[in-house]
């Protein structure tokens, strides 16, 4: 079975994205990534987003501000197949903050290219360092 799982990449008026590191102990942790999470059987994309940003950094997305920009497969030969969509918002409500054993920064170009990331992560930040200014 494919795990579907969504990020985002919240932008702001700077061209910085946030990005967040995931807690040490976790499956990649330490390394940073878009946040996100898994999809709900009872969820479509867009509110499966909108759940998981409520609840990694506190803020409030409405689904008409998130729009699709890519996506990232774990391939066919893994043990878990995964297909990671990335959207983009610029528009939200509240100030992010990162959860408990996390942190968050907001990037720019040249420092999102520099930041460890999981391997699923490194093709969606190729996509948004594009559309970065």
């Amino acid at each position: 079975m494919i795990l579907m799982v969504v990020a985002l990449a919240l932008l702001d008026g700077e061209g910085r994205v946030l990005m967040q590191r995931r807690p040490d102990g976790k499956e990649h942790g330490g390394l940073w990534e878009f946040p996100g999470g898994k999809i709900e059987s009872h969820e479509d994309a867009e509110e499966a987003l909108v759940r998981e940003i409520a609840e990694e950094l506190g803020i409030a997305i409405a689904p008409e501000n998130l729009f699709p920009l890519t996506f990232a497969t774990s391939g066919a030969g893994a043990a878990r197949p995964v297909v990671l969509l990335l959207y983009t918002c610029d528009n939200w409500q509240g100030e992010p903050v990162a959860e408990p054993g996390a942190a968050i920064v907001w990037c720019d170009r040249a420092s999102l290219a520099e930041l460890p990331m999981p391997p699923l992560d490194v093709p969606l930040a190729a996509a948004v360092t594009k559309m970065l200014k």
